[in-house]
């Protein structure tokens, strides 16, 4: 029977439909790629709360047994939590079993390396090549891995996190927060975490049962249904999270869908307020965290998508925060991995010392439209329609670093391949929503 979807393969890891493209044998295949780079050692390994996920733990299980990779099986956890948790155990590497948010359908396996972060492009790559000649490392009778089951690796995330923000603070606030875990894998952690500051906690879907009340990704349009509620409940703010919970999107005491552009601006806004130093961002990121970083006199530098790559840069020039404008923040003090429990914390701490609500301090801020588009494009299309982009607009400044972005002094538009989809994203920011509705209407056209 053919595949109804493609396994898509990066550097980063893995993804595809469950019993289509992505079958135990995919994972074991994968798993024992990974086994043989790392030639031993302990792995992390976890899953978030797709029902999925079960069964695909059983195949990498086997497969790093049979390499003679010994498991620290963590159970559902966030995927920050894992990074730390390599960290701070002493792993060769780790592995989250995700589709983060991808629909239902789909599953998914994300590598870390033993330094806490997804693997770098280079290391991701000599996997991959691993993966696609089917090398495997087959460990003696005698030699075979052991599994253990490690369940403290959430509470010691959260400790972390509380001893990074102004605790004392935010529980003198007594906040009241609607948490919406929409069934992933962050929702035990990040009420743990709320309780901890002493937060009113109304909790929705926050059982990691993987079973998704809406479509996953927390988008505006997928949380028209759970934004109300923030303003029913008598909410400060609303938190939402995606179903591996490295991503997080606001939502203001009205009811309003703040967004996840804002919650990096936000969290950067907390943390430069604490200490000055290097901010990165990636290409497809608003602009409104380079003005608040200007504000205070910090440089702000920018990579391509991707936290691996947001993480390469963070380190090359010694930054002290960063992110990608899905809602992912990365604090080094946390880790180099997309983390909105640190988010969380910046935020709520941000508004306890501020004494402003969610909606004033946004409205605070520089204010711009990002349109988000995307498209089912096959690739080989691609380096014509940036051409044709090119050609449309000569006098943009060009930058080919990661797809095609073209800047003016007050707007910009990036095209680029998605790395996990078949698709080509589209993303404009402008003053006004109607012009960065033009830009991306014209590759629209483009497209046609």
């Amino acid at each position: 029977m053919a595949s109804s979807g493609p396994l898509i393969v990066s550097v980063s890891g893995l993804r595809g439909i469950v019993g289509d493209s992505l079958t135990p044998a995919v994972a074991l295949a994968y798993g024992s790629a990974f086994a043989a780079h790392l030639g031993g050692g302990t792995v992390v390994l976890s899953r978030d709360g797709r029902p999925s996920g079960t069964l695909l733990r059983y195949a990498l299980n086997a497969a790093l047994l049979a390499s003679g990779c010994d498991v620290l099986d963590l159970g559902v956890v966030a995927t920050p939590t894992v990074g730390l948790a390599v960290r701070t155990l002493q792993a060769a590497g780790g592995i989250q079993i995700t589709a983060s948010h991808n629909p239902a359908p789909y599953n998914g396996i994300k590598l870390f390396g033993a330094d806490g972060r997804v693997l770098q492009a280079n290391v991701g790559a000599e996997v991959k090549r691993l993966f696609e000649a089917g090398s495997a490392r087959q460990a003696a009778w005698n030699e075979l891995g052991t599994i253990r089951h490690h369940r403290q690796a959430e509470e010691t995330h959260g400790d972390r996190v509380l001893q990074l923000i102004d605790g004392a603070r935010i529980r003198g606030m007594r906040f009241k927060v609607l948490l919406d875990a929409n069934g992933g894998a962050g929702g035990p952690l990040g009420q743990r975490l709320l309780q901890s500051l002493a937060v009113e906690t109304v909790p929705l879907n926050c059982e990691p049962d993987g079973l998704f009340r809406h479509e996953p990704e927390p988008t505006a349009e997928n949380l028209a249904e759970v934004a109300p509620l923030v303003k029913k409940h008598g909410a400060h703010l609303g938190f939402a999270l995606d179903p591996d919970s490295d991503r997080l999107a606001l939502i203001d005491e009205n009811g309003r869908y703040i967004g996840e552009e804002l919650t990096l601006a936000l969290a950067t806004l907390a943390r430069l307020r604490r200490e000055r130093g290097p901010v990165v961002i990636n290409l497809s990121t608003s602009r409104l965290v380079q003005d608040i970083a200007a504000r205070f006199d910090c440089p702000c530098y920018r990579a391509p998508v991707g936290e691996a790559h947001v993480a390469d840069r963070m380190i090359q020039v010694g930054a002290i925060f960063g992110g990608e404008g899905n809602g992912g923040v990365i604090d080094p003090r946390v880790g180099y991995v997309r983390d909105p429990f640190i988010a969380m914390g910046l935020i709520l701490g941000l508004m306890a010392e501020t004494g402003r609500k969610l909606s004033e301090l946004v409205s605070e801020l520089p204010h711009y439209e990002i349109v988000k588009d995307k498209y089912t494009v096959m690739p080989e299309r691609l380096p014509a329609l940036f051409e044709a982009l090119t050609a449309r607009w000569p006098e943009a400044q060009v930058n080919r670093e990661d797809g095609l972005r073209l800047d003016w002094k007050d707007r910009w538009l990036q095209v680029r391949a998605s790395n996990t989809e078949p698709i080509v994203r589209v993303i404009a920011e402008a003053p006004t929503a109607e012009l960065a509705r033009s830009l991306c209407a014209e590759v629209a056209k483009l497209l046609a």
